[in-house]
């Protein structure tokens, strides 16, 4: 018998486990954005970005990160949002998807790590026409606020260079 309820514990422990997800909250503008934090690479201040020509208005251009040339967008800009003001909180999130490699993302401000679990959550789902809608797959609910959790593969999905 004690076997069983060990058992079950374990499996009430794993189910919960798997329905835990941290997000680093970042603030665009005035709003509070979500970012799964299993695609972020790190997290640096602003620094020199050297402008590619011909690219998306959005792509501000390439860092050197220790060596590495990655790419960098404005989020801002991508969500037809007022260009990007840069201050002592703005940061570049390198982030890590499979099929792009790395690519950094402006924020205004990152403000804090938060762990949501699926009641916490509410997916979405939008009328494919609107091309910013596509950019967040989910509201998390967190302490009185709203956090719209941005779907990053919907963020980086265009070419960077035309």
């Amino acid at each position: 018998m004690e076997n069983a309820v060990a058992t079950t514990e374990k499996k009430k422990k794993v189910i919960t486990e798997v329905e835990m997800k941290q997000y680093i909250v970042v603030k665009i503008g005035s709003e509070r954005y979500g970012i799964d934090i299993t695609f972020i690479d790190n997290i640096v201040r602003m620094q020199k970005i050297t402008r590619v020509p011909k690219a998306q208005d959005y792509f501000n251009g390439v860092i050197n990160l220790r060596g590495e040339v990655v790419p960098v967008m404005s989020v801002r800009i991508r969500m037809g949002l007022e260009p990007d003001e840069f201050t002592n909180n703005s940061r570049i999130i390198i982030i890590k998807l499979e099929q792009q490699g790395s690519i950094g993302l402006i924020v205004d401000e990152v403000q804090e790590v938060v762990t949501l679990n699926t009641n916490q959550i509410d997916r979405i789902s939008f009328d494919n026409s609107s091309d910013k809608t596509t950019f967040i797959n989910g509201i998390g609910k967190h302490e009185d606020q709203l956090i719209s959790l941005l779907e990053l593969q919907s963020v980086v999905a265009e070419r960077v260079i035309q």
